[in-house]
């Protein structure tokens, strides 16, 4: 748990209504702040270096190289060449969940039941796999390149006998998660419900985005200071940039 971070004035800002998705480049230097509206939100995100994106967020990797099995703030989402795709600097809900995925098609529509385009127009029950790859072809990559998504503002935990078990309200109204990029990396999110989200209707909920320039790269102090293997990750990301 962390306090927003004190930023500069908003370079640019926007909503992804529930179901929707986007894609952008978050350039080095920049924040990006994720903001749950109503409360209940859940944002499925892949990341990849922008200027090679062969290089791509591991979620295994950033898991055991910071001994945790949650993403919260203080944390940072390693890249397979051992560099700083993003660093956590604030999660006011506490947890973001590398264990949940998204759903497919067919998968959406055992859970929610029929939702098509045909009847619902813009209303129509949208995947996170689909999602994630319209986005994805825009920089020319493909399924191959669909890997771990993040899902974040939401939480699940193990039990002692191994089972996942999805914890609701999670994230409340108005909860932040702010992303710092020491690289500049590109983003690919779509706001859907989790899959283990238990609620009965198809209803995904929609999250504010806002970049930020942030005064200087003191914001990463938490994450350092937080793992010995963030401060050498960090010094690879910073050495590609001399």
């Amino acid at each position: 748990m962390s306090i927003p971070a004190a930023l500069r004035p908003t370079l640019y800002e926007e909503t992804v209504p529930g179901g929707g998705h986007t894609s952008f480049v978050l350039k080095r230097g920049q924040l990006l702040r994720l903001t749950d509206i109503e409360g209940g939100a859940n944002v499925s995100l892949l990341m990849f270096n922008a200027q090679d994106k062969s290089e791509r967020l591991n979620l295994p990797d950033s898991l055991k190289g910071q001994h945790t099995a949650k993403l919260t703030a203080g944390h940072c989402l390693y890249s397979d060449m051992g560099k700083v795709l993003a660093a956590i600097v604030t999660d006011t809900c506490g947890w973001s969940d590398s264990f949940g995925g998204v759903l497919n098609a067919e998968e959406v529509k055992d859970k929610y039941g029929e939702g098509r385009y045909q009847e619902l127009r813009n209303g129509f029950y949208r995947n996170g796999v689909d999602n994630l790859l319209v986005e994805m072809g825009k920089w020319n990559m493909t399924l191959s390149d669909l890997l771990m998504a993040l899902n974040l503002f939401s939480k699940v935990t193990v039990d002692a006998s191994g089972a996942f078990e999805f914890h609701s309200g999670n994230s409340k109204a108005g909860d932040v998660i702010e992303l710092y990029a020491p690289m500049d990396t590109l983003v690919v999110l779509t706001a859907l419900q989790h899959p283990m989200d238990p609620a009965p209707d198809y209803a995904p909920k929609p999250v504010g985005l806002s970049w930020h320039r942030v005064a200087d790269d003191g914001i990463t102090v938490l994450c350092r200071n937080t793992r010995p293997e963030n401060v050498r990750a960090l010094h690879n990301t910073d050495r590609t940039y001399l």
